[in-house]
């Protein structure tokens, strides 16, 4: 069997192989895309149903005391939910621009361009989730100890995310900007800077 060189073209049926299998992976994005889409929408209805269940609940009751605490808590952990949903959005939105295509008619902070673009994006969610995460935990604390060993492991968490994420920007960083090089001080300057 003859070996192909490297430089040399390929053929027609290997081009239609070659395009049916990205074409294949670009469908299997596509439902990856839209199970994270669709599990953001079931997040975001369920939120609204049960913000709608505590609060009809808790409208005969208001003033009470336990009623307030009921309806922080609730409040909270809406909110949790609402970032998980949040960050299952901003996936369906990044694999969508990163495989398939960009979408039109979405707002400017939500154009994801790299993987490590998409990344940051989610650092920031995941922070702010695991933070409420423990907010709802303290509410509901009845004292003791337990609650110092699930912030100290959630605060570890959080700092190496963190770190993660300053590594992750300065590599972007370095990426984008490269260092200029250095000016010849002896160097004459253009006749526009002279002036």
């Amino acid at each position: 069997m003859a070996k192909r060189s490297p430089q040399a073209p390929l053929s027609a049926a290997q081009r239609l192989t070659l395009a049916g299998a990205f074409g294949f992976t670009r469908l299997i994005v596509e439902l990856g895309v839209l199970s994270s889409f669709a599990f953001s929408l079931a997040l975001f209805v369920a939120a609204i149903a049960q913000a709608y269940v505590t609060i009809r609940a808790a409208m005969g009751r208001l003033g009470e005391a336990e009623t307030t605490k009921t309806l922080i808590i609730a409040a909270v952990e809406q909110a949790d939910t609402l970032l998980v949903g949040v960050a299952l959005l901003i996936i369906s939105f990044g694999l969508q621009a990163l495989f398939v295509g960009r979408l039109q008619n979405v707002p400017a902070w939500l154009h994801i361009r790299s993987f490590d673009d998409l990344k940051q994006k989610l650092i920031g969610i995941v922070v702010v989730a695991l933070a409420v995460n423990f907010f709802s935990v303290a509410l509901e604390w009845k004292g003791g100890a337990d609650i110092l060993a699930y912030g100290a492991s959630l605060a570890a968490v959080i700092l190496a995310v963190g770190a993660y994420s300053v590594i992750l920007s300065r590599q972007d960083a370095g990426r984008s900007h490269p260092p200029a090089p250095h000016a010849d001080p002896n160097a004459e300057l253009p006749a526009a800077e002279q002036a």
